[in-house]
């Protein structure tokens, strides 16, 4: 994963890891840290892959700032700004290696337009989930058959 190389050439501003699964609060894709505290709390992770992402956790615990919303389990979802995440980046590799020792399908989402930001530090951004979701109809097939 280069992250700088798609960031220079994409020239996004945010970008969040996420799985497939949705947070029953938010009704919104996980994060790359509630995908792995899911496999350490149902016995997925040995305990040697368990021990590592404490460690990876207990580092981001202590370098980036927790949001108010986030403490109250508001319904925000963060993402890291590229323009500055490189640290944070590499200290989350090795829970991006956890989940593909795992087979657990995560993305990489990039975007310029995350939402309405509610809380912004140095690091990222928490954004407002929206409280609806939008059900478009199935557009007409554009196959020639």
């Amino acid at each position: 994963m280069e992250v700088n190389k798609q960031k220079t050439m994409m020239n996004f501003k945010y970008v969040r890891i996420q799985g497939q699964e949705l947070a029953e609060n938010t009704m919104y894709a996980k994060g790359v840290f509630s995908m792995c505290w899911q496999m350490i709390q149902n016995d997925v992770m040995e305990e040697e892959d368990a021990d590592l992402y404490r460690e990876i956790d207990d580092w981001f615990a202590e370098n980036l700032p927790w949001p108010p919303q986030c403490k109250g389990q508001e319904k925000v979802v963060c993402f890291f700004k590229t323009e500055n995440s490189d640290e944070m980046m590499k200290m989350i590799r090795p829970a991006l290696w956890l989940l593909e020792r795992y087979n657990h399908p995560y993305f990489l989402v990039y975007t310029n337009t995350p939402g309405e930001i509610v809380y912004e530090d140095q690091y990222q951004v928490a954004v407002k989930v929206p409280g609806f979701l939008q059900i478009d109809a199935l557009q007409e097939s554009w196959s020639p058959e």
